[in-house]
């Protein structure tokens, strides 16, 4: 248990360090977000680079707490290095939609090479390493779409983060518990910042790595000790950004747009036009974060179809509120 809380504490410890000074080298060279006045409508430039300082501190805490003596970690680090360096590249404005995705497919058969994925009885390994690959190209663009407000993501993802380390932690998993541990740390280090109004952005650095991350680490859990029903727990737990990645996509197609084009039908941004305030609508979505993990132990815990209940609730609480969302008019 003590390595739990080092290996939190360095990391939450070294993000409230690393990142004033990524903010200042990212001023200093011109890696800055700048307004537009559609999607991108904060008063002044808000530097990026967040996601090097969360990326730093994670693999510094590691480094004091955790022997890199297994493939599956080897495996993590350096995919999580490819997505990190893929996202600094695009931070730049350089980088295509199609290139984006061909360095995110490495970084998942990094993973796949690896030995993470998958590991469910009932499914053939043809049929698992297929869903891991499209579980982990999800998650990974799901983060970086939900990426739209201060806060947002890195707090998602810090709860999603601290839900996934309990499990871990319940089930003995020490080596997936501690790499948690130190995410969650380096996410609320970094949150310091990132919290409205926000000091800087984590950019596609961040939102990729932290979404390999939990795609990988959440994907590799134990959920099934009393039911079958509850292996669809991780995506109950990332059920925010899930809901998010899949609402975009449905109103862009309504719409007639492609899905790879930025427009603000997130769920955060209706919210906010709505009548929430940015602040409300990141607290909440944090909120939601927790109750989903709360529900996703509860589905572990319970009978199979007790989890069944809790599962078909969610997804009817998620369908109308969707519903709520699309009427809300985004024109003006």
């Amino acid at each position: 248990m003590i390595w739990y809380l080092v290996a939190f504490a360095l990391a939450a410890t070294i993000a409230l360090y690393t990142t004033p000074l990524m903010r200042q080298a990212a001023i200093r060279f011109g890696i800055v977000d700048r307004p537009d006045g559609r999607l991108k409508r904060q008063e002044a430039p808000v530097p990026y680079l967040g996601g090097l300082a969360i990326y730093l501190s994670f693999i510094l805490a590691l480094t004091a707490t955790r022997r890199f003596d297994s493939t599956e970690v080897l495996g993590l680090l350096l995919a999580g290095a490819i997505v990190v360096i893929l996202g600094l590249i695009d931070d730049f404005g350089v980088l295509s939609p199609g290139a984006k995705l061909a360095g995110q497919v490495v970084a998942v058969l990094t993973l796949i090479n690896s030995s993470i994925y998958i590991k469910l009885g009932f499914l053939p390994p043809w049929a698992a390493i297929a869903l891991s690959f499209l579980w982990l190209l999800a998650i990974i663009n799901a983060f970086n779409i939900i990426d739209v407000m201060d806060g947002l993501a890195a707090g998602v993802a810090a709860g999603s983060a601290f839900i996934l380390f309990l499990i871990a932690a319940f089930n003995g998993r020490q080596t997936y518990a501690i790499l948690l541990a130190a995410l969650c740390g380096s996410l609320l280090g970094f949150l310091r910042y990132n919290f409205a109004p926000a000091r800087i952005y984590m950019g596609d650095a961040g939102s990729m790595f932290i979404g390999l991350m939990l795609g990988a680490l959440g994907m590799n859990n134990s959920y099934t000790r009393e039911n079958l029903v509850a292996s669809l727990a991780p995506v109950v737990i990332l059920g925010v950004p899930i809901f998010d990645m899949l609402f975009v996509m449905y109103v862009r197609f309504r719409r007639g747009l492609p899905v790879m084009l930025g427009s603000p039908d997130h769920f955060a941004l209706r919210l906010r036009k709505w009548r929430l305030s940015t602040r409300q609508t990141v607290l909440g979505s944090w909120a939601a974060t927790l109750l989903l993990g709360a529900l996703a132990i509860g589905m572990m815990l319970s009978g199979a179809a007790t989890a069944l209940a809790i599962l078909v609730a969610i997804v009817l609480a998620s369908t109308g509120l969707g519903f709520f969302l699309r009427r809300i008019d985004m024109s003006l």
